[in-house]
């Protein structure tokens, strides 16, 4: 079932983020979702067992061959939380890391909101979540990447 969302997402903008990704030679495309909420972040919390375990980061996932970016990013959304995403409000930035089997991947940052509804994990990819502000002690003492401290922080400004 296909939930109408809507975006503030130019057309080109996303062909633009492609063709830069591929001109750079990125071999693996993931897009993440900051959302916000009563000046809070809900961030993940990764299980142990998985890639970068204890890891604490947004709702995140891997764009499969020939998937929109935007499409991708609602699915992995409800794929890690359950949440529908109702509306792209902003791409915020990428940041570019190399994944455990070696390839160059790059991370596309949106700004969404979702929803009402119960956050539901997904056990084998997430153990907790939390609702973080910049301002709270957690977002120093959480394991969250730089990268996506400055994603978040991009996020906050108005």
């Amino acid at each position: 079932m296909k939930h109408s969302m809507q975006s503030n997402i130019d057309h080109t903008l996303i062909q633009q983020l492609l063709a830069d990704a591929q001109k750079d030679d990125v071999q693996k495309l993931v897009v993440g979702a900051v959302i916000y909420k009563d000046n809070k972040f809900l961030l993940l919390e990764r299980v142990l067992s998985d890639s970068m375990g204890g890891f604490v980061g947004i709702p995140s996932g891997t764009v499969e061959t020939g998937e929109d970016l935007l499409t991708a990013l609602a699915r992995e959304v409800k794929e890690e939380t359950g949440l529908i995403v109702t509306s792209v409000l902003k791409y915020l930035r990428s940041f570019d890391w190399t994944s455990s089997s070696g390839k160059k991947t790059r991370h596309f940052n949106f700004h969404v909101e979702v929803g009402g509804g119960e956050i539901k994990l997904s056990p084998t990819e997430h153990q907790a979540y939390y609702w973080v502000a910049l301002s709270d002690a957690a977002f120093t003492t959480l394991n969250i990447s730089d990268a996506t401290k400055k994603i978040l922080k991009t996020a906050s400004q108005k």
